[in-house]
């Protein structure tokens, strides 16, 4: 089995050795050439120079997985590679794409013939050890051809991956996990923010936080990643309070719009993420001379 992965980065690097250990054909390119050559070297990932190159190295028909961020890039590849793929040949779009892109990229490849799956991805940098746990939208018949990769990259054949429905239904259930993960991230911060606060106990979250990890009900991967950064350093001082947003969060805060489901959760976790982002403040600046109007309260003057 061949396939060509058009992306390298820290997801896509990896899933491309895992499915070469896993003894899939693979062909990679990435925009930094370098990358390609260091897989082929210690991975047997066969190089290519140009996206139309590692389509070239394959034999028809062809499956292509693109693991490139969401939005424009994936968009302008897409459209790069459809004059040179032919009917019966596969996409897979295994970044976090908008569940409704994906809709929409399925009917226009449709159109020429070529079919296409969204695969939602979740593992980050520990899947090439442990697997990733893939979510996958497809027609049946397309999903029959891709079974192999999915359960290759899975953390075993008979579990951690899913053909959750038709195209669309992977990158939405992505789309929801990674909203829920924001909540859960924001509890558990919020939560260690509180012991760290309670200075007359000198609390060591490295000690409390490996604690919690075993009968816990609070035990989890996220758990076990805080607790083992915890050892490391529990101060944090040379970390920014900044939290960027990937966009998953935000689609799942619209989507529950939409529907009229209420996620009081997940949407607080975004506006502190967005808060996090706010190197302006002005709407703090603006409470402040609204307390002040009305109370008389000191202002804190910025340096």
């Amino acid at each position: 089995m061949q396939l060509a992965m058009i992306g390298l980065g820290r997801m896509g690097g990896n899933m491309a050795r895992r499915l070469s250990r896993a003894g899939i054909e693979m062909v990679g390119v990435d925009r930094d050439p370098g990358v390609a050559k260091l897989l082929e070297k210690e991975d047997g990932v066969v190089p290519a120079a140009s996206v139309g190159e590692a389509i070239g190295k394959l034999q028809a028909p062809r499956i292509v997985w693109l693991m490139l961020p969401a939005g424009e890039i994936t968009e302008q590849t897409l459209k790069e590679i459809l004059p040179l793929l032919e009917p019966e040949d596969i996409v897979i779009d295994g970044g976090n794409a908008y569940y409704r892109d994906s809709i929409r990229r399925g009917q226009m490849l449709a159109e020429h013939g070529i079919h296409y799956a969204d695969a939602g991805t979740s593992g980050g940098v520990w899947g090439l050890d442990n697997g990733y746990c893939m979510m996958v939208g497809a027609d049946d018949a397309v999903f029959k051809v891709i079974e192999p990769i999915i359960k290759a990259l899975a953390p075993a054949e008979d579990r951690g991956w899913a053909h959750v429905g038709p195209i669309g239904s992977g990158h939405f259930t992505k789309m929801v996990h990674n909203g829920i993960e924001y909540g859960m991230m924001e509890a558990m911060a919020e939560g260690l923010a509180i012991l760290k606060a309670k200075e007359e106990f000198a609390l060591d979250l490295a000690q409390i936080t490996e604690m919690w990890r075993h009968g816990s009900v609070l035990r989890s991967w996220l758990l076990d990643l805080t607790a083992e950064a915890f050892i490391q350093d529990q101060a944090l001082k040379d970390v920014a309070p900044v939290v960027a947003d990937s966009g998953e969060g935000r689609w799942t805060v619209v989507e529950s719009v939409d529907l009229g489901v209420a996620v009081p959760a997940i949407a607080a976790s975004l506006w502190t993420r967005f808060d996090s982002q706010d190197a302006e403040g002005y709407g703090n600046r603006v409470l402040a001379i609204m307390r002040r109007a009305f109370g008389g309260h000191a202002i804190t003057r910025s340096e």
